[in-house]
């Protein structure tokens, strides 16, 4: 058994655990929207043609916010289709995903949706195939409280309150050459820093996040993020971030070692983000909004398009609905405790994307929705991560790995409330075939009781779950965790997400 040692202290905290960190993604993309959260003819649909079914998982999984409505999408989008009576709205090609988009779901939709479920929207520009007018009509529409052309008509079209977004995405992977107007760094740096300043004249308090590399290995990552915030630092907030990890060849190691390259791509961006602050003599601090991060089959997904490109162009086509296995939900896990490491400038995030599509939640049309295994790691992080991230150096023994070097196999990430005296401990083993015996010193946090363990692992990491097998990869109690004398140790499975939550105890 391998062994590895940790402690818990309040004094070495990181930042505060951020709510946007668990935030989510709708795009107009295959079965996201249609038959996933919207379905009027659905038995659970409501009087807006909301399935009541997703919600309910929805609110499980304790998203906070969603990026809307893309994505490659958004670039060839235009917003005023979505709009106003449905019988009126056009139908249109979409080019990014190669089908036909109907337009019966749109803003208002969206932000009725979004409204119910008490979820932040993050709503992304046009600056692909339009640019700062688009913008500015969209933001009059959204958000104008009332007399202009624009917001006289989204009261007419049933929403007299404005919609009120405060965070804005300033386009879409512009770096990408599959982007619908595709720009040099110094082209979409110029059009984001335009863009921003006019968003800002109409609405100064706003939130507005410029594209990064779409990936860690875009050949332009790095000179990017420098020439683009070299133009709009002083305009931005954010500067995004978008990564996506998949099994090679049976290299189960290399996978479970992803995460290791998600910390190196975060701190890479902060250091050229700081890099450009300190040429400009500035103060001010660019955070970083992780607004796609997943697990992704995106080489298979290319394979299939290249052996049988689309020829015509389905409404709402069953794309990328990749079945996640156990080991993809470890891999999960340890995504989103890179993201609570670096909660000091990752401040917003979103999972890509919500339902069907590379997602946790799976529908089926007029069907079944249910759970895929790496829902779990995400709603159970969403619910005990509460207070401050606290910095966590493991002891731990190291391997070597193909792909992303020599990594620990224990990946731990923290959380302590001051407030409620509640902690959670969130561990993964990365070994593929033994199990890792983890002693935590939590005497720094006072007197302490464990008040659950969960773990996820499974003897088959491949194993998935189904429309007929719901449950097959899920939580369980892990009984191999003790409690004594302000020590705890765990016994964490190979290809394991543990989630350990604690509780202050009464002094005596």
């Amino acid at each position: 058994m391998h062994k590895a040692e940790l402690t818990l202290d309040p004094a070495f905290a990181v930042a505060p655990v951020h709510r946007r960190l668990f935030g989510s993604f709708v795009e107009h993309m295959g079965r996201c929207v249609y038959t996933g959260i919207y379905e009027p003819d659905h038995p659970s649909a409501d009087a807006d043609g909301l399935r009541t079914d997703v919600a309910a998982l929805i609110r499980e999984l304790g998203v906070t916010t969603v990026r809307y409505p893309g994505g490659n999408f958004v670039s060839g989008y235009r917003w005023e289709d979505g709009v106003g009576p449905k019988q009126d709205r056009p139908v249109r090609r979409e080019l990014a995903w190669h089908s036909t988009e109907t337009n019966q779901f749109g803003l208002d939709e969206f932000m009725r949706w979004a409204r119910g479920l008490d979820i932040e929207p993050m709503m992304a520009v046009n600056l692909g195939t339009r640019g700062i007018q688009e913008a500015l009509d969209l933001h009059e529409y959204a958000n104008h409280p009332g007399g202009t052309a624009l917001s006289d008509m989204r009261a007419a079209n049933g929403s007299p309150d404005p919609h009120a977004i405060r965070m804005w995405c300033l386009g879409n992977e512009m770096d990408g050459p599959w982007q619908l107007g595709h720009k040099t760094a110094r082209e979409y740096g110029r059009l984001a820093a335009e863009t921003a300043r006019a968003l800002r004249t109409a609405e100064p308090g706003l939130e507005l996040v410029a594209c990064g590399s779409s990936g860690r290995s875009m050949p332009t990552f790095g000179a990017w993020e420098a020439e683009v915030l070299g133009e709009c630092y002083d305009e931005v907030d954010f500067v995004s971030l978008h990564a996506y990890y998949e099994e090679y060849d049976g290299d189960l190691r290399s996978f479970l070692a992803a995460p290791a390259d998600m910390d190196r791509f975060i701190e890479e961006v902060v250091a050229t983000a700081d890099h450009v602050g300190a040429r400009r003599k500035s103060s001010k601090k660019i955070m970083l909004s992780f607004d796609e991060w997943n697990v992704w089959y995106l080489s298979r997904f290319q394979r299939e398009q290249a052996e049988d490109p689309p020829t015509d162009w389905p409404a709402a086509p069953r794309v990328i609905e990749d079945r996640y296995s156990a080991a993809d939900a470890v891999v999960v896990g340890g995504m989103l405790n890179s993201l609570l490491r670096h909660a000091d400038r990752v401040t917003a995030a979103s999972q890509a994307q919500l339902v069907n599509v590379i997602a946790p939640i799976m529908t089926e049309p007029g069907g079944r929705a249910w759970r895929q295994s790496i829902f779990h790691p995400f709603a159970r992080t969403a619910a005990a991560a509460r207070g401050q991230v606290l910095r966590v150096e493991p002891s731990a023994p190291r391997h070597d790995t193909a792909l992303y070097g020599e990594v620990p196999l224990l990946d731990a990430a923290a959380t302590h409330d001051s407030a409620s005296g509640r902690a959670a401990l969130f561990l993964v083993n990365r070994s593929t075939d033994t199990p890792m015996e983890v002693s935590v010193d939590l005497r720094g946090l006072g007197g302490m009781e464990a008040v659950s363990a969960l773990t996820l692992s499974d003897d088959d990491v491949y194993a998935a779950n189904t429309a007929d097998d719901p449950d097959r990869v899920a939580l369980k109690e892990n009984k191999d965790v003790r409690l004594d004398g302000g020590r705890l140790t765990a016994v964490l499975p190979p290809v394991s997400w543990t989630c350990v939550e604690l509780a202050g105890t009464a002094p005596a």
